[in-house]
C-alpha cells in the first residue's frame, strides 16, 4: 500500500517537518507501507484551468501521476487567513474526485494562531466527505510554539498526537484496505 504524505504549501517548512515525522512514525507502526513524500515547494505546478489532466505536462504531470498512484494520503497545509493554502486547493482541483474515493485521508494543519485548529474540522474533513474518502478521526494542529529554534518538533504532546494519529491511520488502512499493522 502506497501512502503519500503531501506538504500542501510553497512557503515555509513546518508543515513538511510534521508530515515527515508522521510518515516516519507510520513506518514504525507498519514497516510494510510504501511511503512517499510530496513537497509542493519542490515543483512548479500550473493552475488548474479545467483542461483534461492528460493535457498537463512537466512538474504538474509528475505531481498528478504521484497523486493518482497513491492508495492513501496524509495532507498537510499551513493556515492562512483562516483557511488552507491556495497551493493545496489547486492540487486538489487538479485531481479528479474519483481518484480519492474509498482512500484513507488524514489531515495536518500548522499555524501561529490556536484557533486555526478548527480548519481541519470545518473545511478539510467536509472536503474529504465530498471526495468520498475515509477520514482519520484524529487531526493534527501544530502551533509555531511547538517547534524549537532548530525548527524541530519539540513539544511532547504534539509528538504523542503524531503517534496516536499514525496508529489510527494504520488501523484504518488495515481494516479498510487489508494492510497489517504492528503495535
Amino acid at each position: 500500500m502506497k501512502i503519500l504524505g503531501v506538504s500542501g504549501t510553497v512557503v515555509g517548512s513546518k508543515t513538511a517537518i510534521v508530515i515527515g515525522k508522521i510518515l516516519d512514525t507510520m513506518k514504525i507502526h507498519n514497516p510494510e507501507l510504501e511511503i512517499e513524500f510530496l513537497d509542493l515547494r519542490d515543483y512548479q505546478i500550473e493552475f488548474c484551468d479545467g483542461r483534461p489532466i492528460s493535457n498537463y505536462t512537466g512538474d504538474t504531470k509528475k505531481v498528478i501521476d504521484q497523486m493518482m498512484g497513491a492508495d492513501g494520503y496524509v495532507f498537510g497545509t499551513p493556515i492562512f487567513q483562516g483557511s488552507f493554502s491556495g497551493a493545496f486547493k489547486n492540487l486538489i482541483d487538479l485531481i479528479p474526485p474519483t481518484a480519492f474515493k474509498h482512500k484513507v485521508m488524514g489531515f495536518v494543519t500548522t499555524g501561529g494562531n490556536n484557533q486555526h485548529f478548527l480548519v481541519a474540522e470545518n473545511q478539510l474533513k467536509p472536503l474529504a466527505g465530498y471526495l468520498n474518502g475515509y477520514v482519520v478521526p484524529k487531526t493534527i494542529f501544530a502551533h509555531n510554539s511547538q517547534f524549537n529554534d532548530k525548527n524541530e518538533v519539540a513539544d511532547l504532546q504534539l509528538l504523542e498526537t503524531i503517534n496516536d494519529f499514525s496508529k489510527q491511520y494504520c488501523y484504518m488502512s488495515e481494516r479498510l484496505m487489508g494492510v497489517q499493522i504492528k503495535n
